[in-house]
């Protein structure tokens, strides 16, 4: 009963996929799903962005190990991304009326300079998808027996079929409908599990001196990784096409805006759900929370409920990651075909032949992340791994270009580079702090000492 309702949710996702696809008329309809989502879609396509295995699975097993304080990366880190965001950059990004986030950089600042940040965009959403992929592996598993990789080509396969016959305007219909699924899905199994454990005051008054610790302690050091946790996801995501294209598919800059708060709040209020669904559990039936605790939360499931509520679990875990693994396919895509692909062919594609490039790209990049998810399965690191190198790199061309006037090619230039170089040195280094750091102030100062530095065009002049 549970492996049909699975095929059967995953069949209704595909056909629902197929349904959007057919508002699909060009590469800015596959895009940003012709920039025309109302607030409902907006949100709920907002709110799906992060909701995947790192929130279900990799924070929930954080936190069961270091309690709340382990967990500042997802969910605070990501829900402070959207406030961000929805403060600052929205406005601004939405009005320049981009395709990608990768023309801001041509608008902004040249040519060559899309073309690197290019580079800088697209890469690290293989480990992301990789991450979403490994938990769907381990759930197929889990219910079917399937071995893991194979679990893995087959989510990748679904995914990337409705992702590339649809894009975004089959994501944001589907991360819709999926949303719903995961907040039934989740308060149902949370109400359930503290009435067994005796009620809410009960489970949270017997955990773990220290779990519900969300400040730092005044040291130097635990600052600055304080700090770096909250900057993974929420300055490193800022950068990132998936956001971009959820928030400028909005139907206009109020829609934008007002979904980032309203995503916000919703990703950080159910976003709790599973981090006290996995307190029950270990009060409940403490031996779950023994080995690998990725998998706490499905084993348990599957030994102490009913089909009903497998059912609801299982479909709110598929949507979650399934939401979040289609945009994280779409984003590089976008990124390879239009800020790649399309300049270095001196734009002589149509929109048609450009649309099915990007389909191709989608392909590419999918193969690529299920390549990477049969070899790797620790879905935390894959998910933080995935966000550095935009904040190293991206962050501060992209911040001081919308709020600097001085701001130029050469400073974005060297702070991509060095900031890129630095975070490399002191991951090799090896040291107890956090390589992030370092190299996002680097990036800054390479920003403001690369716009600054005279240029030989004005040189020339003062000596005429």
């Amino acid at each position: 009963m549970l492996l049909f309702s699975i095929i059967a949710y995953l069949a209704l996702t595909i056909a629902i996929g197929y349904w959007a696809s057919r508002r699909v008329k060009n590469t800015g309809d596959f895009m940003l799903a012709g920039r025309s989502l109302p607030l409902f879609l907006s949100s709920a396509a907002l709110f799906a962005i992060w909701f995947g295995s790192e929130t279900v699975f990799g924070a929930s097993s954080e936190f069961l190990k270091g309690g709340l304080y382990s967990v500042i990366e997802d969910p605070f880190g990501g829900a402070l991304c959207l406030i961000l965001f929805g403060l600052f950059f929205a406005r601004k990004l939405y009005s320049m009326k981009l395709l990608t986030l990768g023309d801001f950089f041509e608008v902004r600042y040249s040519k060559r300079t899309e073309l690197i940040a290019s580079f800088f965009l697209a890469p690290p959403y293989v480990g992301y998808i990789a991450a979403q992929l490994v938990a769907m592996g381990l759930i197929l598993n889990i219910v079917t027996g399937l071995p893991v990789w194979q679990g893995v080509v087959l989510a990748a396969s679904v995914v990337t079929f409705y992702t590339f016959i649809g894009g975004m305007w089959a994501i944001s219909v589907t991360d819709f409908f999926q949303s719903i699924v995961i907040i039934i899905g989740l308060i149902t199994l949370a109400f359930i599990l503290s009435q067994k454990a005796g009620g809410v005051v009960k489970v949270i008054s017997e955990v773990p001196e220290g779990t519900f610790r969300f400040l730092p302690k005044p040291e130097f050091k635990e600052m600055v990784l304080y700090f770096s946790a909250w900057s993974v996801l929420g300055l490193g995501s800022l950068p990132s096409q998936d956001v971009f294209q959820r928030v400028m598919s909005s139907g206009s800059v109020k829609v934008a805006v007002r979904s980032c708060f309203i995503a916000a709040g919703l990703y950080l209020t159910i976003a709790m759900l599973p981090l006290f669904i996995s307190l029950c559990v270990k009060h409940l039936y403490p031996e779950f929370s023994q080995g690998d605790t990725q998998l706490t939360l499905p084993r348990m499931v599957l030994a102490h409920t009913n089909i009903f509520i497998q059912i609801l679990f299982f479909g709110s875990l598929l949507s979650a990651i399934m939401s979040t693994t289609s945009s994280a396919i779409l984003a590089p895509a976008a990124i390879l075909s239009e800020n790649f692909i399309r300049p270095l062919s001196n734009d002589r594609f149509t929109d048609k032949q450009l649309l099915l490039i990007t389909r191709l790209c989608v392909l590419g990049f999918a193969t690529v992340a299920t390549v990477m998810a049969c070899l790797r399965s620790n879905i935390y690191e894959l998910v933080g791994e995935s966000s550095i190198l935009s904040l190293v790199s991206l962050f501060a061309p992209l911040a001081m270009g919308l709020y600097w006037k001085r701001a130029n090619s050469t400073g974005a230039f060297l702070a991509m580079i060095c900031g890129t170089i630095t975070w490399i040195f002191f991951e090799f280094a090896d040291t107890s702090w956090p390589s992030l750091f370092p190299a996002t102030i680097v990036s800054f100062v390479a920003m403001i000492l690369g716009s600054l530095w005279p240029r030989k065009e004005k040189q020339e002049l003062e000596i005429k």
